[in-house]
């Protein structure tokens, strides 16, 4: 094969365009893979939108930071077929789950092991071309976690949205083994984190959704309850499921309702850790924060290190079952407007093959 197939974002605003190039040849330490998974995440969507919602009228653009043509990604499995002359850790054939989180390598945070938290990112399928192609090139090996004999349709959100919530729930620390997490939506990574709960030894999860199909998609992922956030008395049956105190909120949501209502349900010395991108912001007595003992935590993906032990922990107590659709390459454009509007439950992965 000669050429490289991929969906590419031409502009904000603009959908998907299927596109052929040159078969990239890699150099140096960079490593060519045959991609054989590329989760489609709601960051995608943000991206070809053009930036996240602030609240107020406000926004943050990816203007200066997304250079067009790009091929979005970050969710990406595949097998090696081609290394550069410096390459070296990894052999053709290897399967491989690629961490996109790259950083400059050269400031504080990246010599600290947080290349996630980078000022001058790198990032596959946010500044350099990502997964969904045919062929995906990475800078290099040490990039590359082995995942021979995982299913590599059912490891491929392992980067984003496995290790974002894996990450996240190692914020509670010791508490997330002592008493039951509110978690906020669930999407693709409410139910990855109530499969990843299960392995970390949670006690459980009351999951608040306010759509009935993923509501019922939790309860069939272990959710110990689900509530409407709409229902009336709501926060008073979140607080019953968790046996009379809220001390843990996981907001996979981050919009203002998710996060008011978080603030609202915790008790003294509660914490809630924020993921979710949706945007909005909170009005939020300054001196609750003392008198409460609350903590406000965010969480963006996560390290190197932690997708390394994430794939250690499903190997050796399974993947979670995410309710996974496999779709063609070419159905980019459609998977991402199906994620928009909400039409999605658990992840799309697309594949190559699909498309023969």
């Amino acid at each position: 094969m000669t050429e490289l197939h991929c969906c590419q974002l031409t502009g904000f605003g603009q959908p998907l365009e299927v596109s052929t190039r040159p078969l990239p040849e890699p150099r140096g330490e960079e490593v060519l893979l045959r991609v054989t998974g590329a989760g489609v995440c709601h960051s995608d969507v943000h991206i070809a939108e053009g930036g996240y919602d602030l609240g107020q009228g406000r926004s943050l653009s990816f203007k200066e930071r997304i250079r067009f043509p790009l091929t979005l990604g970050h969710e990406t499995t595949g097998e090696v077929v081609a290394l550069g002359s410096g390459a070296h850790g990894v052999a053709p054939g290897d399967q491989v789950l690629v961490y996109p989180w790259i950083g400059c390598g050269d400031c504080a945070v990246c010599r600290a092991g947080q290349e996630n938290l980078c000022l001058s990112p790198d990032f596959i399928g946010v500044n350099r071309d990502g997964g969904y192609a045919d062929h995906i090139l990475v800078p290099s090996a040490r990039h590359l976690v082995d995942i021979a004999g995982l299913d590599p349709v059912k490891a491929a959100p392992l980067p984003c949205s496995g290790l974002t919530t894996y990450s996240a729930l190692r914020k509670f620390g010791p508490r997330l083994e002592s008493v039951p997490t509110v978690v906020m939506g669930a999407g693709g990574l409410g139910l990855m984190a109530l499969g990843l709960m299960q392995r970390m030894g949670a006690p459980g999860a009351i999951v608040v959704e306010p759509d009935a199909a993923r509501r019922q998609a939790a309860l069939e992922a272990g959710a110990r309850a689900v509530v409407d956030p709409g229902a009336e008395a709501a926060a008073e049956t979140i607080r019953q499921a968790a046996d009379g105190e809220v001390l843990s909120v996981l907001d996979l949501v981050g919009n203002t309702a998710s996060l008011t209502l978080a603030l609202d349900l915790l008790g003294k010395g509660g914490q809630v850790v924020v993921v979710g991108l949706m945007g909005g912001d909170i009005n939020l007595p300054i001196p609750y924060l003392p008198m409460r003992a609350l903590t406000i935590s965010g969480s963006y993906n996560g390290n190197l290190g932690e997708l390394r032990e994430l794939v250690d922990l499903v190997r050796k107590t399974g993947l979670p079952e995410l309710p996974i659709e496999r779709r063609p390459l070419h159905q980019a454009e459609a998977s991402l407007e199906d994620l928009r509007a909400g039409r999605v439950v658990g992840r799309i992965v697309m594949t190559p093959e699909a498309s023969e």
